[in-house]
């Protein structure tokens, strides 16, 4: 890609844009609605900042293909951003027909969970978590809650035992560390459970998540059916754990919600809406390749040429026509989940994973309160992820009382089964 001068890159994987992304951003719409970004070092793309530009290309099927191959040999391999536009079987890199065949095997198999056991499953597990913090008085709830929570859940909808969660957070947890051999070693750890994982249930169906993928009239093959689970719990596990902890972030700092942190799922929603639309934990994504030179939203962009989305800019771009700040609560509008064919087909799922999550800890732990400033929070760089460091807390400490008794033991959450969920007869999405 050649660049004029006034089409300087942006970088969006330094200390600097992770200490202040929209000052990134502004910088970008100075460009106009399509800019030029460095998403990684030596890694430049077109990115959409614009509200109504994104919405045009996530709808447009015909223009854009997500087919990353012909792009790759740009990547270095060894880049931080390449494990994540690497091409897959999966419905994230497919298009027309295909994407519709895979996606439909995911929206039919989550359409099967029943929303009350996703919700007690939830429960079960932020408990087993709480357990291990909450009679020390202090905690980091990025590291131990907010990114664990979501893999522990996932493990068990797609059907394996509880143990297998702890060594997924661990595998997931060493592939993003910055030592070549712990990634090597979690890389490792991880396609061994997904071969674990597939091989079990196709030896032996259950109620889960892999036995409707692997049964799904769509005829997946193995291939297929695995890429669609790695999908999912990557799609699910750092975004979905990036939201918990943004929303945090908000209910323990932002006076709107002191004093109402036990009173239900409403301010819970809203802090959750306002991380969404002003903290998106998935940033910058959705990478599209026109099929052959456009013009678009005023940028030249020749075949092949990378353009990715960046939610986090369109859900604030001030030329969206959508009100601002509290008027945003309770507005689904935003982009964070994307848009078009290639929405997230999990969001109902991941919302509600994150609203019974924050509600769990703020139920046992209603006096939680941040142990630093907000402003003083950090974030990991990177260009994809908006992923705090981490979101240390104090409590006051939960003790058994005289008779013995904690919150856990007179807790009705917790089964005593392994597969706390069973299809129900719902419908699915379109």
């Amino acid at each position: 890609m050649t660049l004029t001068p006034a089409e300087a890159p942006v970088s969006l994987h330094g200390a600097e844009h992770a200490a202040n992304p929209q000052r990134s951003y502004e910088l970008l719409r100075r460009q106009g609605p399509v800019g030029v970004a460095e998403v990684a070092p030596g890694v430049v793309v077109n990115l959409v900042t614009d509200y109504r530009a994104a919405l045009d290309l996530l709808q447009d099927t015909d223009t854009w293909t997500k087919d990353t191959r012909s792009w790759l040999p740009q990547v270095p391999e060894d880049s931080p951003i390449r494990p994540l536009v690497e091409w897959r079987p999966s419905l994230f890199f497919a298009d027309g027909e295909a994407h519709a065949h895979l996606r439909r095997v995911i929206t039919d198999s989550f359409g099967l969970l029943d929303p009350h056991d996703v919700r007690a499953l939830t429960f079960r597990f932020a408990d087993t978590l709480l357990q291990e913090f909450a009679d020390t008085g202090t905690v980091d709830l990025v590291r131990q809650y907010a990114q664990q929570l979501p893999l522990m859940v996932f493990n068990a909808l797609f059907g394996m035992p509880d143990e297998e969660g702890r060594r997924l957070v661990w595998a997931l947890g060493a592939m993003m560390d910055s030592d070549p051999e712990t990634q090597a070693a979690g890389g490792q750890s991880f396609g061994a459970y997904l071969e674990t994982l597939y091989a079990t249930k196709a030896a032996q169906r259950g109620h889960d998540l892999t036995s409707w993928f692997i049964d799904h009239p769509n005829g997946l093959s193995q291939e297929e059916a695995v890429n669609q689970i790695l999908i999912t719990l990557g799609a699910g596990n750092e975004p979905l754990g990036n939201l918990i902890a943004n929303t945090l972030v908000r209910m323990l700092s932002d006076d709107r919600y002191f004093g109402t942190l036990t009173t239900g799922s409403l301010p819970i929603q809203n802090a959750i809406d306002d991380a969404l639309w002003h903290d998106a934990p998935l940033a910058n994504y959705s990478v599209h390749f026109p099929k052959k030179d456009v013009t678009f939203h005023g940028a030249r962009i020749p075949a092949g040429s990378p353009v990715m989305v960046s939610y986090a800019a369109a859900n604030t771009c001030p030329h969206s026509g959508i009100p601002a700040d509290g008027y945003r609560s309770g507005n689904k509008a935003h982009l964070a989940f994307a848009a078009g064919p290639h929405t997230c087909p999990a969001r109902d799922v991941a919302t509600l994973i994150a609203t019974a999550a924050i509600e769990r800890l703020l139920t046992y732990l209603p006096d939680i309160e941040l142990d630093v400033p907000a402003d003083r929070l950090t974030y990991r760089p990177g260009a994809v992820h908006r992923t705090l460091t981490s979101l240390p807390a104090r409590f006051t400490p939960l003790t058994p009382d005289a008779n013995g008794a904690t919150p856990w033991s007179r807790s009705p959450s917790r089964p005593e089964r392994d597969t706390p969920f069973s299809p129900t007869s719902g419908g699915t999405e379109a």
